[in-house]
């Protein structure tokens, strides 16, 4: 159970932080936020699956 709040918390900071970004820095660059977008997925992604998914075994 922990775990699964934990990677809906996680999902949702992920969510918020490329909204954020789109928003406030790339309203008007469509590929550019695009880049951005996955970047920002890929790096939250790596850092799960690197250091936080034994977190809670």
């Amino acid at each position: 159970m922990t775990h699964t709040v934990f990677v809906v918390l996680y999902l949702i900071t992920m969510g918020a932080i490329i909204i954020a970004v789109d928003v406030l820095f790339l309203r008007d660059h469509v590929w550019i936020r695009l880049g951005v977008n996955v970047g920002v997925v890929a790096l939250f992604a790596v850092l799960y699956l690197t250091m936080l998914k034994d977190a809670f075994k």
